[in-house]
């Protein structure tokens, strides 16, 4: 019994299947519709945490993104997309790993949660909100304007972590990416990888992909 991956359409768990490409590694794909929205209740069976991503590697049921991802690549690739210690990017590599999920998603998510509550754009917590989603962009831009990727010339996890927040989130959590050129050469690139490009039409073969600046016309909120 191989590797399990549980995808969740249109959700974070599509960094599962792309980590595995891009890895060149062998696992099960299986795919679960929102039911309207949330996870159904089989999907959120598979672990207490009840949330997408979920692993299971023979009696192992693991979930988190980095946790998944850190256990794929050390267990499956050899430490691939990781960098060493002794590696002159290793720092920046660090700090942008940890950083998309203990910084940006939570502030694109909590953008989300607001504007579902009805809170408007003048309030004074959507406006720190926002200020903080612009800083993140701006960051982010700025880091790729001399960088190829996230942690400098090597392809890592830390890339695969935060295109789902530029992409995807953006069904749920609508942002514009205009005017972050360095950012929107930097998705371009993202789009040209076989390996994103298998894992998208295996996991959501319908979803138009938001690598552009304007957010879709129709989101799920």
């Amino acid at each position: 019994m191989g590797l399990t991956v549980h995808h969740l359409h249109l959700s974070q768990s599509e960094r599962i299947p792309w980590l595995c490409e891009e890895l060149g590694i062998d696992y099960e794909l299986r795919l679960y519709k929102r039911s309207p929205l949330l996870a159904p209740p089989e999907y959120k069976a598979l672990h207490p945490a009840g949330t997408a991503p979920t692993i299971q590697d023979g009696e192992l049921t693991l979930a988190e993104s980095c946790a998944c991802m850190e256990y794929i690549c050390h267990k499956y690739g050899q430490g691939r997309l990781f960098l060493h210690p002794s590696h002159s990017d290793y720092a920046g590599f660090l700090y942008w790993w940890h950083w998309v999920d203990g910084t940006f998603q939570p502030v694109v998510m909590r953008a989300m949660m607001m504007r579902a509550a009805g809170v408007s754009d003048e309030n004074q917590f959507m406006t720190i909100t926002n200020g903080r989603l612009g800083k993140g962009l701006m960051a982010l831009d700025e880091r790729l304007r001399d960088n190829e990727w996230l942690a400098g010339a090597e392809f890592t996890v830390a890339d695969l972590m935060v295109v789902f927040v530029l992409t995807t989130f953006r069904y749920f959590s609508p942002y514009s990416l205009q005017g972050y050129d360095n950012l929107l050469a930097y998705l371009q690139r993202i789009g040209q990888r076989k390996a994103y490009q298998t894992a998208m039409k295996k996991s959501d073969p319908d979803m138009e992909l938001l690598l552009g600046p304007d957010p879709p016309k129709k989101t799920l909120l």
